[in-house]
């Protein structure tokens, strides 16, 4: 076996599962689930009506290419003109990949090479941040190297405190805006010392952008392709960009989303995955088709979004430490004493699920950036997750003697 394996921590679900594998919860209370980010509005019927059309006509007959049809690429690339105001080449500078997770872990993959000093190569990442980054970096080899955060800037990445050093041996790093947990987004000034840094070391940047099109601001998230391009790196050197349709669109089950940047990256990464198998089914990419065409729906679930939100937090304000995230569909919370305390605790009186902050952390610099915060996902509709804020309101109430 891979002894890289060995590596790897317990997923941030699982380490829930063992924390309420010796509590019974509420019975009296039905269970609601802020844990995990799935999203659960309605999936638009012009989706669900071209994946049928797909599966009638003779979308499973024959192997998807790996690179994606051409009119699935054209989409993507008059989406990004849309949205993102960018001349992008459907042809070199877009891939079709099987939603943002799997790509992110396989393009570290792509990326990672050994080194010839006994030191391994390094990964940067955000700290709280998503668990693939690790793991990604433990299995291609390296070792990751978690970023300090500012909390007084909703946990952004303080990346001049990076050392020179760690820079120098730094092949790749993963950057992720709107940011999970927080929800903090990049200005521009952040991607300009990142594309600074890339261009003094050498290394690639992945931005991970699965939750760009869920805001609260009037002026949607700025993008890394679109840094680049306002920053005249218009040839996006060394950074691909990965997002997704499941925030977006509501088909966390369809995995379906892109990459886009370096068309010499694109080249080497679609290279790497005709060996591992991840051609996108011709049924998802006319689902997909459909779902890029249209954004009618998006300003609809963002809508959502922005009505739970605004209910929301101004009642969780008043008993937690919390105030409304730049973008995501996340609440990332402060809390008294121990979160996993509060997380088991919340569910076995008030049979609700939160997720611990220090689970999406990691011990760096001193601490874990994540302790003493919960996560909570509203993904659910407004009147159960109303439900929950209140059961929430009334556990710390009843925690503080209110």
């Amino acid at each position: 076996m891979n002894d890289h394996l060995a590596l790897l921590q317990a997923y941030p679900f699982e380490r829930l599962r063992q924390l309420f594998s010796t509590v019974t919860p509420n019975p009296g209370l039905r269970p609601i689930s802020l844990g995990i980010g799935e999203p659960r509005h309605a999936t638009p019927a012009l989706i669900r009506e071209a994946y049928c059309a797909a599966i009638m006509g003779t979308g499973l007959a024959g192997y998807p290419a790996t690179a994606g049809e051409p009119a699935l690429r054209e989409a993507i690339a008059q989406w990004m003109q849309r949205r993102y105001l960018l001349d992008v080449n459907p042809a070199t500078q877009i891939l079709p990949i099987n939603g943002s997770r799997e790509a992110l872990f396989a393009f570290a993959q792509t990326v990672l090479a050994p080194t010839t000093t006994a030191k391994k190569p390094l990964v940067v990442c955000p700290n709280p941040f998503y668990q693939i980054y690790e793991g990604a970096a433990l299995l291609g080899g390296a070792e990751p190297y978690f970023v300090a955060s500012d909390p007084k800037r909703n946990f952004a990445q303080d990346w001049a405190s990076v050392p020179a050093e760690v820079w120098a041996r730094t092949q790749l790093l993963f950057v992720c805006s709107p940011g999970n947990p927080a929800g903090a987004v990049m200005p521009l000034s952040e991607w300009k010392l990142l594309f600074e840094l890339s261009d003094r070391y050498g290394f690639v940047i992945a931005s991970d952008e699965c939750y760009s099109e869920i805001y609260f601001r009037d002026e949607a998230p700025l993008g890394g392709l679109e840094a680049a391009n306002r920053l005249g790196r218009t040839d996006f050197k060394n950074l691909v960009a990965f997002t997704s349709l499941s925030k977006r669109s509501n088909v966390p089950g369809m995995r379906s989303g892109f990459c886009a940047g370096d068309a010499g990256l694109i080249k080497q990464f679609l290279h790497y995955r005709t060996y591992h198998g991840s051609a996108m089914s011709p049924v998802v990419q006319s689902a997909s088709i459909a779902a890029w065409n249209d954004e009618t729906h998006v300003l609809d679930n963002r809508a959502q979004y922005r009505q739970k939100f605004a209910q929301i937090t101004p009642l969780l304000a008043e008993v937690l430490d919390v105030a409304l995230p730049d973008a995501g569909f996340y609440l990332w919370a402060g809390v008294k004493g121990s979160d996993e305390d509060f997380a088991r605790d919340l569910y076995a009186t008030y049979n609700v699920t939160v997720l611990p902050g220090s689970y999406l952390a990691r011990e760096a610099h001193g601490l874990n950036p994540g302790a003493g915060r919960i996560r909570m996902a509203l993904v659910a509709q407004a009147d159960e997750c109303l439900e929950a804020a209140q059961r929430i309101v009334a556990f710390v109430q009843s925690r503080q003697g209110i």
